[in-house]
Formats: C-alpha cells, structure tokens, sequence
C-alpha cells in the first residue's frame, strides 16, 4: 500500500523508536505535522522558537543514551535552528534535524521562505541530505540515524522538499544501511594498545586527562577501573565531567582555563598522560608550546582520528571506540601484571598533595551578600549531588562546573564548545522529559535565561519542573571579568540595567517565583522549593548576587597551565600573578 511521504517521516521516527519530537510548524512541514497528528507512537514537544527545539533535543540526548530529534519548517524556521544544530555539533551529540523545504521545482528560484539548508548547515553537522525523491525517504531516515550515533556522533540534517512530503510511494524501512565512505572506527590497534600499557609501566608521574569522548563513549566504568587500578590522579574536562566521581579522592578537579591549581599543575609536569575523548582544546592547553616545555609522553585514545594530535604533538596515537581501547588495555595491564614504580607514584601524590593543599576553590560567604559558588554548593547539598544539572554561558557555568560535585555521567549538561547563551532552559526541559522522575535543575544568568525565556511556556504546556537557578549579578559576568582585567575596567555595555521582575515573569507564565536576596536565606529557600511540595511545579530562583566575583583560578591568553591567575589567598604561594589588582573577588 503506498503512503504519502509525510507518513513515511512518521513511520521512519516510529521504527527508530523515537519518543519525542521538538520542533515547531510552519507551511513546508504541515504535511509532515498532518502525519504526526495521526499517529500516537511518539509526542511531539511544540517550543515556542526554533533555536530552543534543538537545544531541547540536545539535552534530551545528551541526558539519556537516544538520539535527539527536532522538526522545523523551512526559511526562518531553519536558520532559527542552525546555532542549535552548531551547539551539538561542536559537542559531538547524536541528533536528526528535520527541516521543511520549498517544493523541488522552487529550489533556487528564491521562493517563498527558502533557503539553503543544506549549504548553511555543511560547516557544522557531521552529515546531511536534501531528498528529491520520495522513494529515498526512508533509506535517507536510517542513514541518518546511523551517521548520527555511530563513530564520533554529530548532528544530521534532514531537508525535506514539501512536494516530496505529499508524494505517494511504498514503505520499506531497511534492517541496516551499508555507506562506503563512512566506515566508523571501532576497536584500536592491538599494537598501539600494547605500547601504550608498555610506556605506562615506565610512568613515574602518570596523569590521566578524560574528556566527553568517555561519557558519550559509555565507557566511564573502564575510565573509573583504569584510574583506581593505576592509583594515578585524573582530571576531566568541562565535557567529562561526571566520567569520574569528583568526590573521590584521586580526582584533582576540572583542568583548563578556570581548572583548579592541582589539575592544571599535574597535567603540565606528568611524564605520562593517557588522554581518553579529549582533543586538547584551547580552554584546555591555552599554549601548546608551553604545555610541551616540560617533557611528557602522551597516549591519545579518540574514535575520531582527525581529533587526534591536531594541536598537540603524541606519542602513542590510539584510534578506536574509547570504551572498547580500555576494555583491552585494562585486561593487558592485568594480564601482564603492569605497576608503577610505588616510591615514585607516592612521592608524586605527595606534590599533588602539596598543591591541593592551599584549596585554589576557596572563597568566603559573609552575611552582607550572596556569593554565586555559596548557592551551587548549597544546591548541591539539598539535592545530595543527585540533580541533572544544565547550565546557559559564563560565569555561572564556570561556577556550577567547579562547585556542584558530579559523580556520575550525564549528570551535566552545558554547551562547551560553542558557548551557546540560551542553552540552559531548552535544554533542561529536554532532560527533564528524558528523565521524568529525575530532578532537574538549570543553572543560569539573568543575561542568558533571557535569550530563551519563552519557553517557560513550554514547560507550563508539558508539564516540566524544572528548577532554574538564576545567579543574578546584573552584569554579563563573564564579559564584565574580561573587562576588568585585560580592559582596563572599561565595562563596555556589559552591565544589565533594565532587567525584569522574574518572580513576576515566572508567575505571568503560571510558575512559582521566588527572590532571594541575604545569605542567610539561601539555603532555606533551596530546601523548600526542592522539597516534594514543588516536585511537580517549575520553580525560579532568583538569587541577588555579588558583583564584582570573579572565577579563580584562570589561565589568560598565552599563559602556560601553570601561569594561572589565582585567588588572592594564594597569591603568595607561587604560580600565578601576583602583581594584577583583581579589587574585591571573593
């Protein structure tokens, strides 16, 4: 029996087991929306702007182990959705973007709410196709959803003419698709593997340094067996955070740019890293040159081999599904019964000792006013570090990566490659939907939850409560700390000074507002509105916090990992500039 294309689309996401579908109409897509209707294998999540309907899908993604799945219409509604599709581009997550198109015969004839998808997008999806042909539909479908988790993921778009959505053919969806140029990589190199568990045996500073690569690789059981059966420090990245428990003692933190004092030192004097999914990004290893001036072996393990030793030279290079290289490497080192050197391993933990000692994440509350790390802490304690924690952009991000203590994968979910202001609230509707019986809470500023606000209505429409926590500091904090210090305080339209009432917003949408302005209140507050009394109702906090705090440690622009710019408490103790007047920080 043939069916209408747009059927087809609706078929394809049934097979692939897709739960939700975020996007919002338009005439290019109404015959897919028709489809939809009809049918009730899946929801579908109606955002009120595009951008937030692949966010949404982001962290419906990046919260669960499924690929996320957004619908926009054509033109406006398209490129309404491009620096959504860029955020998970730049973050390697798994999502299929369907977007209406003009009819076949009105491509390129500037018609009506027409664009070129599929140009606008090549920089910045790992795939995507434009379908001319109905009787491509459902092939292009399971493509698609293949390109998009396997390898290193990304993002895939879909363009879809409106007349192929209104043609007639029949279905057929394909068990499996075979793509000749795409052939992702899957185990690593026995003998690279070998080398690597080789140079480890010789390690007398080991180091291990894990990005998001283990997180979306599902393989943080092998990264936490590597590090307990090593007895080596590790450090994650902004998008690792979680692969490994950071209350447990062997963890030294998140390195990099605002990575704390012992990360950032060990990582720059280890004689032996052992990098598992990260690529050395330039919020990690500011100067390569400088990262280098100390000799270091490197392992590199990474599924996608252009990642690998693009900005820093390696020596052991590994290309292959992180989880499966460390399943092997584990069973060599104990098959072959491999130990470090325990008189060198011990005198190196006494160093990190030594450089955790001062606390480089210290800073004090008073009773005068609220300090932004005082109520990510807190927030921590009154959700017993249990929470899915998304974030927008800036120094509440920074914050909520160094103060709220992940022990488990997926747990954190920020946009760390583009930097996406908007992010936080689309996203954690996505996660909240992802993760219904889960609490979920965003972490924002009154600068980025603006960018996105109005899918509070989004969340009163679908039911979903999650918690935002706005650290409020009527500034574009992070931008107002750059200039302060490399601007000489010339605070060029940084500063906020037409904000809205958000008890008053968040009420008008049919939420609960709540403004807290004393240190005192802080933690009170928190306990009530996380209570199960709230469990069901959106909740925004909006916490009056100091201005001027600025995020410590901090590695500048052409500094080295261990020039970083330090809290005043340690200023005397080596390690950083001294000499900047940083006023009142802490």
């Amino acid at each position: 029996m043939k069916i209408s294309g747009a059927e087809i689309v609706a078929r394809c996401l049934q097979e692939e087991g897709v739960e939700f579908v975020f996007g919002y109409p338009g005439g290019a897509v109404l015959e897919i929306y028709d489809a939809i209707f009809q049918q009730d294998k899946f929801k579908h999540v109606l955002v009120r702007h595009e951008q937030a309907a692949v966010h949404a899908a982001d962290g419906y993604s990046r919260s669960s182990k499924k690929v996320g799945v957004a619908l926009v219409t054509s033109g406006p509604g398209a490129t309404n959705a491009v620096t959504g599709i860029a955020t998970a581009y730049l973050d390697s997550i798994p999502m299929v973007v369907i977007s209406g198109q003009v009819a076949t015969p009105a491509i390129g004839l500037d018609a009506f709410q027409e664009v070129d998808m599929v140009g606008i997008t090549r920089p910045c999806v790992k795939h995507n196709f434009l379908v001319r042909d109905v009787n491509e539909l459902a092939e292009t479908f399971k493509k698609a959803f293949y390109i998009a988790q396997t390898g290193r993921p990304g993002p895939v778009v879909i363009d879809i003419p409106k007349d192929v959505t209104q043609a007639m053919t029949e279905f057929n969806y394909p068990e499996s698709v075979s793509i000749r140029s795409y052939v992702p990589a899957g185990r690593g190199h026995p003998g690279q593997i070998r080398k690597a568990v080789s140079l480890i045996s010789e390690a007398k500073r080991p180091f291990i340094y894990v990005g998001g690569g283990a997180v979306l690789a599902d393989a943080c059981e092998e990264v936490r067996d590597l590090v307990r059966l090593l007895n080596a420090p590790c450090t994650n990245t902004l998008m690792g955070l979680g692969a490994y428990p950071a209350t447990d003692r062997q963890f030294v933190g998140m390195l990099g740019m605002h990575g704390t004092y012992e990360a950032n030192m060990a990582m720059q004097n280890c004689d032996v890293l052992i990098a598992v999914g990260a690529r050395f990004d330039d919020r990690v290893v500011s100067v390569p040159e400088k990262f280098l001036a100390v000799p270091k072996k490197i392992i590199h393990i990474d599924i996608d081999p252009s990642s690998i030793a693009k900005r820093v030279k390696v020596d052991i290079p590994i290309v292959g599904n992180v989880k499966d290289v460390l399943h092997e490497m584990l069973a060599l080192i104990r098959q072959t019964n491999v130990h470090i050197d325990s008189i060198a391993l011990e005198a190196w933990w006494q160093q990190i000792e030594e450089w955790r000692k001062p606390n480089s994440l210290l800073y004090v509350q008073d009773q005068e006013i609220i300090k932004p790390q005082y109520v990510v802490e807190k927030l921590w304690e009154v959700t017993n570090g249990q929470a899915i924690i998304t974030s927008d952009v800036g120094q509440h991000q920074m914050f909520a990566a160094q103060y709220y203590k992940f022990d488990r994968p997926k747990q954190w979910i920020n946009s760390g490659g583009l930097g996406t202001m908007g992010f936080g609230l689309p996203a954690a509707m996505g996660a909240q939907l992802a993760n219904p019986d889960a609490t979920v809470a965003c972490i924002t500023g009154e600068a980025s939850i603006q960018m996105n606000i109005q899918e509070l209505s989004t969340c009163k429409q679908y039911h979903t409560p999650v918690k935002i926590v706005n650290l409020n500091n009527r500034y574009l904090g992070m931008v107002r700390q750059w200039q302060e210090f490399f601007y000489g305080n010339r605070y060029s339209e940084s500063y906020m000074d037409a904000l809205p009432d958000f008890v008053k917003l968040a009420e008008a949408y049919g939420h609960v507002g709540v403004r807290v302005e004393k240190p005192a209140d802080v933690e009170p507050v928190l306990k009530e509105f996380f209570s199960s009394k709230y469990k069901e109702r959106l909740v925004f906090f909006d916490f009056m916090t100091d201005q001027k705090v600025n995020v410590f440690p901090m590695v500048g622009n052409g500094k080295g990992l261990d020039e970083m710019d330090l809290p005043p408490h340690m200023r005397n103790n080596g390690g950083g500039d001294g000499d900047r007047d940083y006023g009142n920080l802490c």
